[in-house]
């Protein structure tokens, strides 16, 4: 039985995510729908690359993934099918899928060209789930497109590291359910530029000097709970994704507060690790 996945920005009040189900069942009756999320931020880009970066490895190989986030299609916004990782991606080119792509390089990538037989002002419901649904029967990526090698790059996804190698500045990509700032500096980049020096956090007015491997790390459990007072300490974690997050322990958006609220930080501001370059002690090592 095929999987096809629908990310999308379009929310659950409208008839849009419906009408695309409706219209994937009315192809293949048989197939089974996934919805990894509908309420991605309107149009944001870099919140949809993390998080179908970090969905789609959980599901089967030859899974297909339909990703509807600015999906209108342009001169500037071409609309792409292609295999990555055993898995089938139908998106705009848009830079969504530089995220993975930069460590797994595509086997195929073709740009859609059903477009002249289709006028569409909604591209999900009228082309992509065409393209999955043939994807699903079998059908050869070349039959809905020409091969090509080349995809959008969104520069902003990347962190830079300075010539010296000892700064790397990132940025805010994502902030989690829980107001955790999630940054795009991950732990291979940390551990490649790093090569275990010393090191300091900056974000905003705050500065980290230890990342965690587990939120409740630094609670010491011998003291009774009744007497602990951890919650609404500010961290920073290496999370489940293997990117760097700035958290607060324990939040609650509604009486603590979560990092983005309490640090003041949102999406695109900057984080910043610097490495030691002479022995000094503001810095220490990671544990």
């Amino acid at each position: 039985m095929s999987l096809i996945t629908l990310t999308t920005d379009f929310g659950t009040k409208d008839h849009f995510v419906g009408a695309v189900k409706g219209a994937i069942y009315t192809e293949l009756p048989d197939v089974k729908i996934i919805d990894i999320t509908h309420h991605i931020t309107p149009f944001n880009i870099t919140e949809t690359a993390y998080i179908l970066k970090n969905a789609y490895k959980s599901f089967p190989k030859g899974s297909i993934h339909i990703v509807g986030v600015d999906s209108e299609l342009s001169i500037e916004n071409k609309h792409i099918a292609l295999e990555l990782d055993d898995h089938f991606f139908v998106c705009p080119d848009n830079g969504l899928i530089s995220m993975i792509a930069s460590e797994i390089n595509p086997t195929k990538i073709v740009e859609i060209n059903i477009h002249d037989r289709i006028q569409s002002s909604f591209p999900v419901l009228d082309v992509f789930v065409q393209v999955a649904c043939h994807i699903a029967r079998g059908g050869n990526l070349g039959v809905i497109g020409k091969e090509i090698k080349e995809y959008k790059k969104l520069v902003e996804i990347q962190p830079k590291v300075n010539q010296t190698q000892t700064i790397i500045n990132g940025g805010v990509i994502y902030i989690d359910n829980y107001g955790n700032v999630i940054s795009n500096i991950s732990k291979k980049m940390f551990n490649e530029i790093g090569k275990g020096r010393p090191f300091k956090i900056s974000a905003r007015r705050y500065s980290f000097s230890k990342i965690y491997s587990r939120y409740n790390e630094f609670v010491d459990f011998s003291v009774p709970e009744e007497r602990r007072r951890n919650d609404g300490e500010r961290l920073a974690i290496f999370n489940s994704a293997g990117f760097l997050e700035i958290a607060v322990y324990r939040s609650n958006l509604t009486t603590v507060g979560g990092a983005s609220s309490l640090l003041g930080m949102d999406y695109r501001d900057t984080i910043s690790i610097e490495f030691e370059t002479i022995k000094s002690p503001e810095f220490t090592t990671l544990n």
